[in-house]
């Protein structure tokens, strides 16, 4: 199966960021790509308000996302926020970090477990955490979602290839800093070799390189997405700048890698 991953830079206006979406997801589809995976915040970048564009997932923003996954034929999925609930089932406030995952034959959603409180930065203040793991199956692949922070916690990627998982999406807008980019990398390549799964790093372009200054502790993006073997190499990789890589998932591949190399069959339980 042919995938592309684009790196973008969103920013706050929703129309904008969906224009990037249906810009790069033409040019998926012309590459050859089933799937194209764009980041986390792809609806509106952190560092403005979510709140007052949070919406359900049969909302204007989410519905042209179908628009355009219908249009071209081809599996989305993209960062999107949704509205929260309080433990009584009415609005607390705050929102969900959704994915949407929508194509052909294929509509689910995946909300952010594992919230990113951390190097200065807060996100339960305005963000409910999901609560379960969620897999789809696109061709004969089956994919298991992740967002940003979760990459730092290996017992949701074991959970999704329980789940009959052989590649691991995990869309992000990760934060910069002093070795943020190489963490991002070693737990992209970790969360491979953990787990015998593809990994398919998608993470937010750095604005700098755009000429955009950072302000702030919200996470903007680094770049640096990528497609992880189960074997931690690297398949396919971008730099910091905006740019869509593709690259051909073969679940041999996966059947291979966990006849060598059988962790999920030998793992144990304390």
């Amino acid at each position: 199966m042919r995938i592309a991953v684009a790196q973008v830079t969103t920013g706050r206006d929703l129309s904008a960021n969906l224009s990037i979406l249906a810009e790069y997801a033409r040019r998926a589809k012309e590459g050859g790509a089933e799937l194209v995976v764009f980041p986390e915040a792809m609806m509106r970048a952190f560092g403005n308000s979510l709140i007052d564009i949070a919406e359900p997932l049969d909302g204007p923003w989410a519905n042209e996302v179908r628009r355009i996954a219908k249009e071209l034929d081809l599996v989305i999925v993209a960062g999107m926020f949704t509205p929260g609930t309080s433990a009584d089932g009415t609005g607390d406030g705050k929102v969900r970090n959704t994915l949407l995952v929508t194509g052909p034959d294929i509509e689910t959603s995946y909300d952010k477990i594992h919230l990113f409180d951390a190097f200065g930065f807060a996100e339960s203040d305005t963000v409910d955490p999901g609560t379960e793991p969620v897999t789809f199956t696109a061709g004969d692949i089956t994919f298991g979602l992740a967002t940003c922070y979760d990459i730092r916690f290996p017992a949701l990627f074991t959970a999704n290839a329980e789940r009959g998982a052989v590649a691991n999406i995990v869309c992000a807008s990760w934060g910069s800093g002093p070795g943020k980019v190489e963490q991002w990398e070693l737990l992209s390549r970790a969360r491979a070799v953990d787990t015998t799964t593809f990994v398919l790093a998608c993470g937010q372009a750095d604005p700098t390189t755009q000429g955009v200054e950072v302000r702030g502790t919200a996470p903007t993006g680094v770049g640096h997405s990528a497609v992880v073997s189960p074997f931690g190499t690297v398949i396919e990789e971008l730099k910091g700048e905006p740019g869509l890589l593709f690259a051909d998932l073969d679940p041999a591949v996966i059947e291979e890698a966990r006849q060598k190399l059988p962790v999920l069959a030998n793992r144990r339980q304390f």
